[in-house]
């Protein structure tokens, strides 16, 4: 026993003394230009053939041995620094990355020197280069990435008129869309013609479609996580554009230099001021504003705040209106402890309500609802050496959900004034995970990470002998709950791992298992998303919806690490995933818990994707198959059914095609499988109640979609010596003019005149459209 102890102590004392021989190197990467701290920055030493990456703000540790270096900092579009360093004790260094080539802000990329979709552990993970978007086709010359993003691979749109998109078989509410770490709960504006996503102040934005890191956690298919700029701490500018339908600001600048800055940019249609000038009176519009300071203290403490504001509002004469809007804040602190140990607190804010409203003496009412989160974020990052990095944090969020609020308007209204009761919760989470690179060839990055759930009062839940019978599902007692105690509680672990496996030079292999949780649900049986759905927590009679996940890749370069190459395969199984019975009464329903329906859902497919990303020809082509299925008591006879997002195939291309420093043209193509959708077989009355009588489920499909749309952006020359600078967008949307359907509803059979055919009881489906050929004119400026 003694000589145990004795060698042990023997070991520390070594370990001790190795790692007082270790010294760490840190700092941030910024733009030389702007400031902006840079995001995924490589910092390696060819000598030790170690190094690291910049975190989500600009930070980057690395611990070596004690010695002389050669750092490289490398980014792609930006000159790579070389620099010398000596290191005999811990150093701090900061570096000034210079762009390689600069055209309204847009980076041209000359060069990439190291193949990191091959070398990073990371899959199912691509970063959305906002300077390539910018290239790109878009709806009325208004860029926007989400929809990019609905062109990736393993990625489905929801269609045309939408900004909702399915990854990898999950639903739209099953994606985690964060703004400055802030989630933003509708991501569109006029029903999914334009997103809530400036491009103007759009810094970084990457989308995960697997191997999710233990950080994030509250969906289950996908994170997409958008930040924006901090704002030009060097000298004053300003940029923006006039479209066909909206026009945008953003002027960002020093407020102390090189020490806090700021930037502010909004946005507004303006189709409602042609109408109103039109005498119209059917009106529609939204807006959005973005804000943000900063302030450097020191290089140990800096300080952020962002804010975000959008809304829209739909007026139809003195009759009719809604709107709804998202409002997100977020205060950072990041905090250096010592050379090794970085932390991140945010403070996080957020709301999105809708509003629904008919002005009428007898039938006039008001509907209003909303959810409300509070979140306090602690981040940690570890510099362990070359061979580790330690990441952990706890998060806490607190959410009050208003299911709905109706109030009569009118003087006569039948409505009575009627509210839905809050729902509280807690959301708690621990994770820890750590980026180890076990050889050269082999990395892993693996975690864990803990929910905990609570549902709390102050709240009422009613009880029912069975629940999902229709005949035994009324009331037998009431439970009453006083503020913040809990109702129920849920506690998952939510394992995740990731290996990459270097096979050769410019190849690898990568696998990627993760569980997600998710205990908010969409309450929604629509196929089409609209603003008006309600969120609930998990709950009494609702539980969390869990994930699993596993996928594989290859990874290979060509030509210099010019062309990406990547194929990769998944499989996903969802317990507890949520629906509702067919016919359910979704609003306004204090007995709402006996319409709930959980299942499983099972989703497979592989992902098939090249991309281009330098030279005068620049581009992506990528090809999707994948099959999503779903199976819930209660819903299609208990049958298995295609989920109303199932599309078989996919293939999305994009082209870019830099002609000259005066033209740059630009093509976009989609094709995909039409989508399930359900038609009932007739109708049937039952007192006043008329609901549509279902067969199956999903049983038909919409006809394949598939459009082009063409762009040419023109800089002309006299840009170069000026300080305002202009930029026409030239774009045609639907180019051959493709009468892609949006959605299928049925009526009441009629002739070409509009006559009822028969006795009225036939029924026909009918078929809506959306955008024809769309011709569209932008002048973007710079100043």
């Amino acid at each position: 026993m003694l000589r145990s102890l004795l060698v042990l102590t023997l070991i520390l004392i070594s370990l001790a003394a190795r790692s007082q021989e270790k010294v760490t190197l840190n700092g941030y990467v910024k733009d030389a230009d702007n400031g902006e701290e840079l995001i995924g920055v490589t910092v390696y030493i060819p000598q030790l053939k170690a190094g690291t990456v910049t975190n989500d703000y600009g930070f980057y540790a690395l611990t070596v041995p004690k010695g002389t270096y050669t750092v490289q900092y490398s980014y792609v579009g930006y000159k790579i620094q070389d620099v010398t360093i000596e290191l005999q004790q811990n150093v701090s260094r900061n570096i000034n990355l210079p762009v390689e080539a600069e055209l309204m802000q847009e980076v041209v990329i000359e060069e990439k020197p190291l193949n990191e979709n091959v070398v990073a552990v990371q899959m199912s993970k691509n970063t959305i280069n906002i300077n390539q978007v910018r290239k790109l086709p878009a709806l009325f010359g208004e860029i926007d990435i989400i929809k990019n993003i609905q062109m990736l691979p393993g990625v489905v749109s929801a269609g045309e008129g939408s900004s909702a998109f399915f990854v990898r078989g999950g639903s739209a509410d099953q994606n985690l869309i964060l703004i400055d770490e802030a989630p933003v709960y509708d991501p569109s504006h006029l029903f999914g013609l334009f997103s809530v996503f400036n491009a103007d102040v759009i810094k970084d934005s990457e989308i995960y479609k697997g191997g999710i890191p233990a950080r994030f956690g509250g969906r289950l298919s996908s994170i997409l996580d958008v930040r924006t700029k901090d704002g030009n701490n060097k000298h004053f500018e300003g940029s923006g554009g006039i479209g066909s339908m909206a026009a945008r600001l953003a002027v960002e600048g020093p407020i102390v230099k090189d020490k806090a800055s700021y930037i502010v940019s909004a946005r507004r249609s303006y189709v409602d001021l042609f109408l109103k000038a039109a005498n119209e009176d059917n009106l529609v519009h939204f807006y959005d504003v973005n804000a943000k300071i900063n302030w450097k203290h020191n290089n140990s403490n800096r300080f952020f705040l962002a804010f975000y504001t959008g809304r829209d509002v739909f007026s139809f004469g003195n009759d009719f209106g809604f709107a709804w809007g998202n409002m997100t804040g977020t205060f950072r602190w990041n905090h250096l402890f010592n050379e090794k140990l970085f932390l991140n607190t945010s403070v996080i804010a957020s709301n999105f309500d809708y509003k629904l409203e008919l002005k009428d003496a007898i039938n006039g009412f008001e509907w209003v609802s909303n959810l409300q989160e509070l979140s306090v974020k602690n981040d940690l990052s570890y510099a362990l050496g070359t061979r580790n990095e330690l990441s952990f944090g706890y998060h806490l969020t607190g959410r009050r959900f208003s299911p709905g609020e109706i109030s009569p308007t009118g003087s006569s209204s039948f409505f009575a004034p009627q509210k839905q009761q809050h729902m509280y919760a807690l959301d708690h989470a621990f994770y820890i995970s750590d980026l180890q690179r076990v050889t050269d060839r082999i990395t892993l990055d693996y975690g864990v990470r803990l929910s905990i759930f609570q549902s709390v009062g102050k709240g009422d839940v009613y009880l029912y002998e069975d629940p999902q019978d229709n005949i035994k599902r009324e009331r037998t007692d009431t439970l009453h709950y006083d503020a913040w105690e809990t109702i129920k509680s849920y506690v998952n672990l939510e394992p995740r791992v990731g290996i990459r496996y270097m096979l050769k030079e410019g190849q690898s292999l990568k696998l990627s298992y993760n569980r997600m949780v998710q205990n908010t649900h969409l309450m929604s049986a629509g196929t089409v998303p609209v603003p008006f759905n309600t969120w609930n927590p998990s709950s009494y009679y609702l539980r969390p919806q869990v994930a699993d996940q596993i996928a594989g890749g290859y990874f290979r370069n060509f030509m210099d690490n010019q062309i990406e190459f990547s194929a990769e395969v998944f499989y996903k199984d969802i317990k507890d995933v949520t629906d509702f019975a067919d016919n359910a009464q979704l609003f306004f329903n204090k007995d709402l818990s006996t319409e709930y329906r959980q299942g499983k859902s099972w989703s497979y497919g592989s992902e098939w994707m090249v991309s281009k990303t330098r030279g005068k020809l620049t581009g992506m082509l990528s090809y999707t198959w994948s099959k999503v299925m779903r199976k819930i008591p209660g819903v299609n006879r208990g049958e298995a059914f295609p989920a109303n997002h199932d599309r078989r195939n996919a293939i999305n291309l994009q082209m870019a095609y830099d002609h000259n420093d005066k033209w740059t043209f630009g093509a976009t193509f989609n094709y995909s499988t039409g989508r399930p959708f359900t038609l009932s077989s007739g109708k049937y009355e039952y007192g006043s109640y008329n609901p549509d009588v279902i067969v199956e489920r999903n049983s038909y499909r919409l006809p394949d979609f598939h459009r082009l749309d063409l762009s040419a952006t023109l800089n002309p020359r006299k840009n170069a010596n000026r300080k305002w600078k202009g930029q026409w967008v030239f774009s045609v949307y639907n180019a051959y003019n493709r009468q892609n359907p949006f959605t299928i509803y049925t009526r009441t059979k009629k002739d070409d005149d509009g006559n009822i055919i028969g006795d009225g009881t036939e029924k026909e489906a009918r078929m809506i459209y959306l955008f024809p050929f769309l011709p569209s004119v932008t002048y973007n400026f710079k100043f």
